[in-house]
């Protein structure tokens, strides 16, 4: 299929670019919402140990709450954006886009039901560790919050929350270099996408890799931002 075949929009894909369109803009807008709302307002990330953990949640327990509203809506917003990619680009390489779409939701599923399940998990048990009156009572609460606390704790937490975004960033990246996306937007997703599976894989291998990790939120903000703004405008018939 050739470009200006793929810029005529069949009106049934119409509503798919639209929500699509949408879910990269306000994906991008709350990944640049992710560091003054998790390290400004939320208190940042909390220490490790079950017991240091529920003392800073008790202390950050309502900021933490808004936080991971915003990060399980980054999540949901996922699937409608790269759906919307892969009914766009499908007709260059349908194969590469379903496992470009695969990584997205493969990741949607761990980061909902694993990171985003213990993190409420501990600050509930925060506020019980709040309220106890005993060290009995204590003990027996940081002894709940084990299982939570070990897999926020986890390396592998990381290597699926980065790994798999990135590498569905490069996967659709690389197609978007044949079809009706800038080449420059396509391989500034290559260079996030690259970043995101370096700085996934890489605590297996090497302690600090911070540096990735900046390059990939950044360039991952920018590119979900304007490729959710060309799926936007993607609704209007090409002549």
């Amino acid at each position: 299929m050739n470009e200006k075949m793929q810029t005529t929009v069949d009106s049934d894909g119409k509503w798919i670019y639209r929500v699509g369109g949408l879910s990269g803009i306000v994906l991008g807008i709350g990944y640049l919402l992710t560091f003054p709302v998790v390290i400004v307002y939320a208190g940042g990330f909390p220490p490790p140990g079950a017991e240091a953990t529920l003392v800073f949640f008790a202390e950050h327990a309502s900021d933490w709450w808004a936080a991971t509203a915003l990060m399980v809506l980054t999540d949901l917003l996922y699937i409608p954006l790269f759906l919307a990619l892969y009914h766009a680009l499908k007709g260059f390489n349908k194969y590469l886009m379903l496992l470009a779409f695969a990584c997205g939701a493969l990741f949607v599923a761990l980061d909902l039901a694993i990171t985003w399940t213990s993190y409420p998990s501990m600050i509930i048990l925060s506020g019980n560790y709040a309220e106890a009156t005993s060290d009995a009572q204590r003990s027996l609460i940081v002894a709940a919050a084990g299982y939570p606390s070990a897999i926020v704790d986890s390396p592998l937490s990381g290597i699926y929350a980065i790994l798999f975004p990135g590498l569905g960033e490069l996967l659709a990246s690389l197609v978007m270099r044949k079809g009706i996306f800038s080449k420059t937007l396509a391989y500034m997703g290559v260079i996030a996408g690259v970043s995101g599976i370096l700085a996934g894989i890489g605590p297996i291998f090497i302690s600090d890799l911070e540096t990735f990790q900046y390059i990939n939120a950044s360039l991952a903000m920018i590119w979900f931002f304007v490729t959710g703004f060309k799926l936007y405008k993607l609704d209007r018939p090409t002549n």
